[in-house]
């Protein structure tokens, strides 16, 4: 058995993390990923400055006391920290480990960094292929202790440290399969121990009044996984640590950044719609039943550039009248852009009916009226702008405020992917003695383009642009309710580029033929008006009693771009849950 932990969801995720795990029991492996497509960006930006940047400095300073732990205890740490600039942070590993005096062997994997390897669109700032898990096992092979890389998949943290333990082959897809849904479990840290859970209420005691129930959702812990060698394991935490992990947890994380049931990676295609759960007794939930598919012929490259300028203002509207001060400000504004030197290329405005009437706090008779601008050119965006807004002040609205003094403008990003053959891309393991073992050869290896089972290429949407799978039979008849669809179903949503994902799940049978008929993609857009004019497809994922309804274009450029005041769609799904539509007594 493989009892793998992780400490760290994103770049910035709780810093004690790291110790928490390796102090809080029993460990062979330690992952973190650091890294996400906003913070290759905000990395490329690093490296701008200095090209010895590049990479997570925080995973050094969480080495400075975790490294000592580490190597008493055996563990092994893997992450994907070193971002642009693996050997940086691996020699930076080095230095540290002299310092405190804690000999151990370090490696990192490099080879995705293809910026200056391809010709790539003016203004690309950083180009990284997702690399899979071959690299860090054959540095583990080679007796690492500490294992960073570039930009692997979130799964290839777990699929490395598996292959190597396990002695599994390129060609073992169920089991890599079944590590790959264990690594997207884990990779967000304690999204998978209750945090940002739809039920959280009911699971830890707010719905009694127990601020943080007995479990601690105040300081969820960090999710482990005991991995077996068929692929096979249980999803669980140290004890004692807040949270819980449940069969409801999990599956919301499962449906985290997903689409179809194929969920395409370096190492393997995993197939979600063969996951099967189950609640094996407290905070543990067994993952069996995975089924895998060979990888894609190609690898994914994401592509961070710098978009242009970006500038945003919100007015405050108070009171009375609302839609006409918003009219007013909104002409005003428009006529002064008009008469500038240069309009700026994109303006829109939006206006949020925060307000209510007769409110007994000022700021809940408020509306936020926002206009947000971009171009090219700063000028365009930043004196142009924010100097017609602010002179408006005596000359608008009755109530006339800004939440924050208008700026100069920023620059914003942009995230685009691209595909290459995944024969061409090195993948090279430096070892710690310094040896260079290029595992490109044996772990990319692809079948011929004609299997290549790609994004559900068999599975074309059908009329109502839902993927074909097998649902229930409807339930029968009998009376309504109008209510929350929160009150019978749980979500999960994110980002991916552009687009953004809904994972609707619910949990029981009786809930689940009820969901599979009713939510179908034109009721998904009546309940969330922002996605009528958009492409949006619905998977069915049937053993998880699941819908997930993948957005196309919602999030414009990726989140850096900042289409929408929720840029990353985190909060998708609860909007989706807060929506009114007739549900049958009997789920209620």
């Amino acid at each position: 058995m493989l009892r793998i932990g992780n400490a760290s969801g994103f770049y910035g995720d709780r810093f004690d993390a790291l110790r928490e795990m390796l102090t809080g029991g029993e460990l062979h492996v330690l992952t973190g990923d650091y890294l996400a497509e906003l913070t290759m960006l905000i990395l490329g930006r690093d490296r701008l400055k200095d090209p010895a940047r590049g990479y997570a400095k925080t995973y050094l300073r969480q080495l400075e006391e975790g490294l000592g732990l580490a190597a008493e205890r055996g563990v092994k740490l893997v992450a994907n920290a070193g971002g642009l600039n693996p050997a940086g942070l691996a020699e930076a590993v080095r230095e540290l480990a002299e310092r405190v005096g804690v000999p151990v062997r370090v490696a990192h994997v490099e080879g995705d960094d293809l910026l200056g390897a391809r010709t790539w669109p003016d203004g690309v700032l950083t180009a990284n292929a997702y690399l899979g898990g071959a690299g860090i096992a054959a540095c583990l092979r080679a007796g690492a202790d500490v294992v960073v890389t570039g930009r692997v998949t979130d799964a290839a943290l777990v699929t490395g440290p598996a292959a190597a333990r396990f002695g599994w082959a390129p060609d073992d897809h169920d089991r890599l399969a079944g590590a790959v849904v264990v690594g997207h479990v884990l990779e967000c840290g304690t999204q998978a121990t209750g945090g940002n859970y739809s039920f959280f209420g009911e699971l830890f005691g707010e719905a009694s009044g127990e601020a943080f129930g007995r479990n601690g959702l105040r300081r969820p812990g960090f999710p482990l996984a005991e991995l077996h060698a068929d692929g096979s394991a249980v999803i669980t935490k140290h004890p004692g640590t807040g949270g819980a992990v449940t069969i409801g947890t999990v599956t919301e994380q499962l449906l985290y950044e997903t689409a179809g049931p194929r969920y395409l990676g370096p190492d393997v295609t995993a197939r979600l719609d063969t996951v099967r759960l189950t609640q094996e007794g407290p905070d543990r939930v067994r993952i069996d039943g995975v089924r895998g598919e060979p990888p894609p012929a190609t690898l994914k490259v994401g592509l961070t550039r710098l978009g242009g300028w970006r500038n945003e203002v919100v007015f405050v509207l108070t009171g009375l009248d609302i839609d006409a001060k918003a009219r007013l400000v909104q002409r005003q504004l428009e006529a002064a852009l008009d008469a500038s030197k240069r309009r700026p290329a994109e303006v829109r405005w939006t206006l949020a009916r925060t307000d209510r009437a007769d409110a007994p706090v000022q700021e809940e008779a408020s509306a936020l009226l926002r206009l947000v601008v971009r171009d090219e050119d700063q000028e365009a965006v930043g004196r142009a702008v924010s100097g017609a807004a602010v002179e408006l002040a005596l000359a608008s609205y009755p109530g006339f405020h800004v939440t924050a003094p208008p700026g100069k403008g920023e620059p914003y990003g942009v995230f685009e992917a691209a595909y290459t053959d995944a024969a061409g891309v090195p993948h090279v393991a430096v070892l710690p003695d310094g040896g260079r073992v290029d595992v490109g050869a044996a772990s990319q290896g692809r079948p011929a383009p004609e299997p290549d089972p790609g994004p559900d290429a068999e599975l074309d949407p059908g009329p109502d642009r839902t993927i074909p799978a097998s649902i229930p039979a409807p339930l029968p008849s009998g009376p309504r309710r109008r209510a929350p669809l929160g009150l019978v179903a749980g979500a999960r949503s994110g980002d991916k580029g552009g687009s953004a994902n809904v994972g609707v799940w619910v949990r029981t049978d009786l809930a689940w033929r009820w969901l599979a008929h009713e939510l179908t993609v034109e009721r998904f857009c009546e309940l969330l008006p922002e996605a009528a004019e958009l492409d949006v497809t619905r998977h069915v994922l049937p053993n998880l009693r699941a819908l997930n309804f993948v957005v196309d274009g919602l999030l414009g450029l990726g989140v850096a771009y900042r289409a929408r005041f929720d840029p990353q769609a985190k909060a998708l799904g609860e909007w989706l849950r807060s929506r009114h539509l007739d549900i049958p007594e009997v789920l209620l």
